[in-house]
């Protein structure tokens, strides 16, 4: 084998830019293993793994290429090619051939182009630390804001929100990574039918678990308005959620609001609640938390409110394994951490006083994983490496993973994860593997195709997080709740 580890101060790519070009040297002739990242300390500590040794004095502002190869014209070809993945893609033409216009260079000189541009949004997607100065510019433009970018610092987002109080606008984020205006999707957002129901969320995987299921029933969403999962907060204090309830009140097309988030605050739960029943219309509460109701079943409370009925959600249980469940450790393994929150819940209620240990759930969407790293969503990576590690951990009976679609996602999840799925069950027959599908027919990833691929390599696979998890906890239990569960399953 032959290695080649270079460190390149003062360059910076986005982490979906740098997945890509690793992607593609990965798979060019010869090459065992490439990564091109931010020199993170998450990053290094990847490459270390990886059994690379990188440079000392490496730090997050500086780019670092690691290349393995079976010769080294294998891994001289993939250098060579690197700087050309690299390198930027030329300007568009604009139509007829002219070249456009200059690109504006800040946010406010993008939104003085713009005819009119109150009412209009920015979307701000730059290293949390640049977020602050792009999102006020925004502002001070006239223009709301989502934020899609982590990492930026609470007193910072508390600023914006109250430049936007100031301003009647409303800021979405940070950490916003779903929204949905008029049916148009921003982030990673789903293909829905067009409906009466707006949603607020400070969640970006509730909002999609919620806009999914309505879907599957039939019912359409409107607008999803993300507020960012900090925003209920003590801190924070609802400030965006009040926006966003107020904006869709005034909506005459949206008949049904939800509310999605995390646990909040107490008196922030209250100060919410207090403004939802000033308004003409209705609201619906989906806040997690021990003694909640858990998406799903908030979600039906919606369908009630409408009159529709609720649906059995779908599911697709895998292939009869060789041999009963075994008591042993649950593994939770996350991209959503509101569906992680939730998992983690449900699967506490199910289990109750266990006698086993090592139960654990883990969300790879957060801060800490993500840091010039594309979200999990996007990049698999992490969590493959952590499911083969549970794989070899003879404590560990189940191992529970999300997969969410949509637009913004990985094209394919399915592509890595079944023969993933498959490698683990093969040396590990005992083990079981439940995987919570969030998606729709309709995403460009096709949920039935997802779930299909994901069941042929011995998962059993839920459209519900909620009833993935009881599943995922009862066979943690062992043989008897296990058998009975996978009875409905044979019915569903």
């Amino acid at each position: 084998m032959n290695t080649r580890v270079e460190v390149r101060g003062g360059i910076y790519r986005d982490s979906v830019t740098l997945l890509r070009v690793s992607r593609a040297l990965a798979q060019r002739p010869g090459v065992t293993a490439a990564t091109v990242a931010m020199a993170t300390g998450l990053n290094l500590d990847l490459l270390v793994q990886q059994g690379f040794t990188v440079p000392a004095g490496a730090g997050p502002n500086d780019l670092v290429v690691a290349i393995r190869g079976e010769d080294e014209a294998a891994v001289r070809a993939a250098w060579e090619a690197l700087d050309g993945l690299l390198a930027e893609a030329p300007a568009p033409a604009a139509a007829g051939g002219a070249p456009e216009a200059v690109p504006a260079r800040t946010t406010g000189a993008a939104a003085r182009r713009l005819a009119d541009p109150g009412g209009g949004l920015a979307l701000v997607s730059v290293p949390g630390r640049y977020a602050f100065a792009e999102a006020m510019d925004a502002l001070a433009a006239g223009l709301n804001v989502m934020v899609f970018s982590d990492n930026v610092p609470l007193h910072q987002e508390i600023a914006l929100k109250e430049a936007a109080g100031r301003r009647g606008l409303i800021v979405m984020g940070p950490d916003c990574g779903t929204a949905m205006i008029g049916g148009v999707g921003l982030g990673f957002a789903n293909a829905v039918r067009p409906g009466p129901v707006g949603i607020v969320a400070a969640s970006g995987t509730g909002a999609q678990q919620m806009m999914c299921l309505l879907d599957t029933a039939g019912v359409g969403v409107r607008h999803v308005l993300g507020v960012g999962g900090r925003d209920l907060s003590a801190e924070v204090s609802g400030r965006s959620t009040l926006a966003a309830l107020a904006a869709l009140d005034a909506d005459p097309a949206t008949e049904m609001i939800a509310v999605v988030t995390k646990p909040p605050a107490s008196r922030v739960a209250d100060l919410v609640h207090s403004a939802a029943r000033r308004l003409d219309t209705p609201v619906t509460f989906a806040m997690l938390g021990e003694d909640a109701a858990d998406l799903t079943d908030a979600t039906a409370k919606v369908l009630r409110a409408l009159g529709r009925d609720v649906p059995r959600w779908p599911s697709w249980p895998a292939p009869p394994p060789p041999g009963p469940p075994s008591p042993g450790a649950l593994r939770g393994l996350f991209a959503g951490g509101t569906l992680c929150a939730e998992a983690a819940l449900v699967a506490r209620r199910e289990l109750g006083p266990d006698p086993v240990s090592g139960h654990a759930f883990t969300d790879f969407g957060d801060d800490e994983y993500t840091r010039g790293r594309a979200h999990p969503m996007i990049d698999p990576t992490l969590r493959l490496e952590r499911l083969a590690a549970e794989a070899a951990d003879p404590a560990c009976a189940v191992v529970l993973m999300d997969v969410v679609l949509g637009y913004g996602a990985d094209p394919d999840p399915a592509a890595l994860l079944a023969p993933a799925i498959e490698d683990a069950l093969a040396r590990r027959p005992d083990l079981r593997v439940v995987v919570s599908l969030c998606g729709t027919p309709a995403d460009p990833q096709d949920r039935d195709r997802q779930a299909a691929a994901l069941q042929a390599a011995g998962a059993d696979v839920f459209a519900s997080n909620a009833e993935a998890a009881r599943h995922a906890a009862r066979l943690a239990r062992g043989r008897a709740a296990a058998a009975a569960h996978g009875r409905h399953l044979e019915g569903a």
